[in-house]
């Protein structure tokens, strides 16, 4: 330390004095286009005004027109656009000519408190904290009124002095619009506007002053300010600090940044918020938000495990059926005593041209938009605000119906379909009494020409599917009657498509010998050689070897799964080697049954979007190893819920055997399950 010392001595000691004479007061004007040895200090300074609020300075200073460097033609026609020929008091160039020029200010920083102005006087430093710190440049809004003058001139030219041939306009019907009342993010949004600003920073009046040169008197007795005014230590004790307060005032301690919550708008809500809702509110907000929406997916969108009947109350309190689909209600759009946001009309009024649309598409698909003007009789922005909620324009066809008919809800629930309709037939009556018109005016009119229907492929597959599944009910009732005398039982499952449908393992006849097995992707049609309705064998060792290496691959298998896998077997045999003849759904449940495999019962939720197939779900019940007893267990849990965590294995596994070991636990796991967001789940049950 002494060593420091000695390489770097004090020279000179300097007191310090803090003046707080002009320090609300002081401000330092700095000229950046100017080089600093051409100050302004000899130039006339005509006047000067300040906003202290903005830190805002205008200083007028003369130009000498007679410098060589001055243009006088310039400066007259410059004056000449500002204001005009005819003389006015409120000229911008009293002399026609450009004699002055405007300096405005901007601020170089917002923040000064680490800016002084310094005094060195007879050894002593006196500081004066600044109050702003200004930067002066040319203004041009001499150019801006130059231009306004112009415009003036020119619109004079078009309209003319006189006003005798100016015609009296028609009346014109105009449409009154009513403002939606403000809301509080539209004012946040307003006030941070630049047009806001603008108009709040012109509201300010300015301060005239009087400008003094740097050699007045005034300005002499002004500049003896920044010297302290006392130089007695006790009252600057600004200056007089301890080691520890100095270095806090060089570097303060850093101060936690408070979390700003993010204001959303005042009409959303988010999922955590919602579920916060009783759920007849969550039903209410979901409808009036979406509008239009299928059941499966309102379900999708509650909290797991709601239960549907409770829905289904709520729903039907809030929206109406159209189509399969739940529509939300015109009175829950528009309550009572409110009015229309585009045209002002009354609440009552809209719900029943709102409600006259929904009953148009519980009729057809589509509907035209000038059909629904005409008898409603609404303003077209309502009009089409209607529409917009519920369908999608169409070329050439009008509005169509946003969703496809949901046909699944309608046989799943058709006492509440029922009781749906007997509603629309009520609303029916009332609008048929306030618009004076009939059903019958809307149905489609008999035409002695009908229009050609075409139909797609896809859809014809769909109807040849239905007509195969009404022929197969008799067969399947006949092959029940034979499978009762069997030694096998097996769960009964209700009859779904293609199910019962015979996995063709026939060798094909040469003509389609490019087809393996005579099958499409496994599946047969009618005509196959091997197609056996009634079959009703029990399965051949062949079929139970395939199932048994299967699950011992496997472990655990949807029958979807497994059918997938036995049309591979079944692709990679050589043609016309197949031991394989009409395999169907049930025959390979009773070769399952047969290899020591039992269907694991996995409670789907209600909104799950699996086929049957997909469903039923196998498991390996029994290898010989000591290890099926943990399966077992495994299988059990998932009888009880169709996803599980870790934990809980690994606890039922320590309640019922004692500590299992993490090896066991993962053996278990990679055999019988997957995992998704941190759930694990029986192989082939995640649905994406």
């Amino acid at each position: 330390m002494a060593s420091g010392d000695d390489d770097d001595p004090i020279i000179e000691e300097i007191d310090v004095y803090l003046a707080k004479s002009l320090a609300d007061k002081l401000y330092l004007f700095q000229y950046p286009v100017r080089p600093s040895n051409m100050t302004y200090d000899d130039v006339n300074h005509l006047t000067a005004k300040i906003k202290p609020k903005q830190q805002r300075v205008e200083l007028e200073m003369a130009i000498n027109t007679m410098s060589p460097n001055y243009c006088r033609s310039k400066g007259e026609q410059i004056a000449l656009n500002v204001d005009g020929t005819a003389f006015d008091e409120t000229n911008t160039y009293s002399a026609k000519m450009m004699d002055k020029q405007t300096f405005s200010s901007i601020q170089a920083t917002t923040n000064t408190s680490r800016y002084a102005a310094a005094v060195f006087r007879k050894g002593e430093l006196h500081v004066t904290p600044l109050t702003g710190i200004l930067q002066m440049r040319p203004s041009f809004s001499y150019l801006d009124k130059a231009d306004n003058k112009t415009r003036e001139r020119e619109a004079a030219n078009e309209g003319g002095d006189s006003s005798q041939d100016e015609a009296e306009e028609e009346a014109k019907a105009i449409t009154v619009r009513f403002a939606r009342p403000e809301s509080e993010q539209a004012r946040q949004r307003r006030i941070q506007s630049y047009e806001f600003l603008q108009k709040k920073q012109a509201e300010e009046p300015w301060v005239h002053l009087h400008y003094h040169g740097v050699k007045d008197g005034r300005s002499e007795h002004e500049r003896q300010y920044l010297f302290c005014q006392s130089v007695d230590a006790s009252e600057n004790s600004e200056l007089v600090k301890t080691p520890k307060e100095y270095l806090a005032m060089l570097m303060p301690p850093l101060a936690e940044e408070k979390v700003v919550k993010p204001v959303g708008p005042s009409n959303v809500l988010s999922m955590a918020q919602l579920r916060t809702l009783p759920l007849g509110e969550q039903v209410k907000t979901l409808m009036k938000n979406v509008k239009v929406m299928p059941f499966a997916n309102l379900m999708g969108l509650l909290a797991s495990g709601t239960d549907s009947t409770s829905v289904l109350r709520c729903i039907q309190q809030v929206a109406l059926l159209v189509q399969g689909n739940w529509v939300v209600k015109s009175d829950v759009l528009y309550p009572k005593n409110t009015c229309s946001p585009h045209s002002g009309v009354p609440a009552e009024v809209l719900c029943r041209g709102r409600d006259f649309v929904m009953w148009r598409f519980t009729l057809e698909r589509s509907v035209m938009r000038k059909e629904i003007a005409s008898v409603i009789k609404l303003p077209p922005e309502d009009v089409k605000e209607f529409l917009e909620h519920v369908a999608t324009p169409r070329i050439n066809r009008g509005w169509e119906f946003l969703l496809p008919t949901d046909v699944d809800f309608i046989k799943k629930h058709p006492d509440v379909a029922h009781r749906q309709h007997m509603l629309w037939l009520g609303i029916q009556s009332k609008l048929e009494k306030v618009f004076n018109f009939s059903k019958e005016d809307f149905l489609p009119k008999n035409s002695p020409h009908p229009e050609p229907v075409h139909v797609s492929g896809e859809r014809r597959l769909k109807m040849a599917q239905e007509r195969a599944q009404e022929n197969q009910l008799s067969l399947q009732k006949d092959l029940d009657a034979k499978r009762a005398g069997s030694s096998i039982h097996i769960k009964q499952e209700p009859v779904s498509d293609k199910e019962d449908e015979p996995m063709d393992t026939s060798s094909p006849p040469s003509s389609s010998s490019s087809i393996p097995n005579g099958s499409v992707n496994g599946y047969p049609n009618a005509t196959s050689p091997g197609f056996d309705h009634s079959n009703g064998n029990t399965p051949s060792p062949e079929l139970q070897d395939f199932v048994i290496k299967t699950f011992r691959k496997h472990f655990v298998l949807t029958l979807n799964e497994l059918k997938r896998l036995f049309n591979l077997h079944l692709a990679s045999m050589p043609a016309g080697r197949s031991v394989f003849h009409s395999i169907s759904d049930h025959m390979l449940q009773d070769a399952i049954q047969l290899c020591h495999c039992k269907q694991i019962m996995v409670p789907f939720p209600a909104q799950s979007t699996a086929a049957l197939d997909e469903q039923k779900v196998f498991g390996l019940w029994e290898t010989g190893e000591d290890f099926d007893k943990h399966r077992r267990l495994l299988y059990d849990l998932f009888t009880k819920n169709y996803r599980v965590r870790r934990n809980m294995i690994q606890a039922r596994l320590a309640q019922e055997f004692g500590d299992a070991s993490k090896a066991d636990i993962d053996r278990l796991l990679k055999e019988c399950c997957s995992s998704h967001a941190g759930m694990w789940y029986l192989k082939g049950t995640i649905q994406s």
